[in-house]
């Protein structure tokens, strides 16, 4: 933890001097890999969503997003971290900071895509899967759930 102390965070909108380092992230971790194109990390809701990203010196090190669908939850999507910093704490802390958001802005469930190693990851944080397994973006997946506040 102490490696990313002194990381900020901050919601951000498509636009704004981070995006550009946020859309890179993503590429990066969560779609180079499985052999996607820049051009493919784009959703057309966006500019609909919650971003929330961890930042220092002007570098995007971590991300995750919510997308409303109603007044009263969402999905969170597209969490990511910078390799380097992976299992140290900084996703636990960029949930946790995008929950407390939520729950301020009045939602109180929020459901997810997980990647099927992520699974553990979000049930640290009291996400319970719920479903089917199933494949996404050619990989296996499972839908997870939370109450916030509860």
């Amino acid at each position: 933890m102490a490696a990313h102390a002194d990381v900020a965070f901050a919601f951000i909108s498509p636009g704004h001097a981070l995006y550009e380092g946020e859309l890179e992230l993503r590429f990066r971790v969560l779609r180079e890999p499985l052999g996607y194109s820049p051009s493919d990390v784009a959703f057309p809701f966006e500019a609909d969503s919650l971003h929330l990203v961890a930042h220092q010196d002007g570098r995007v090190l971590g991300c995750v997003l919510f997308h409303p669908e109603d007044a009263h939850g969402g999905r969170l999507f597209q969490m990511a971290v910078a390799a380097h910093l992976q299992g140290q704490g900084l996703g636990a802390r960029l949930v946790r900071t995008l929950e407390a958001e939520l729950v301020q802005r009045g939602f109180n469930h929020v459901h997810l895509h997980a990647r099927a190693p992520a699974v553990p990851f979000y049930e640290r944080l009291g996400y319970a899967v719920h479903g089917e397994p199933y494949t996404e973006v050619g990989i296996p997946h499972r839908n997870m759930r939370k109450t916030l506040g509860a």
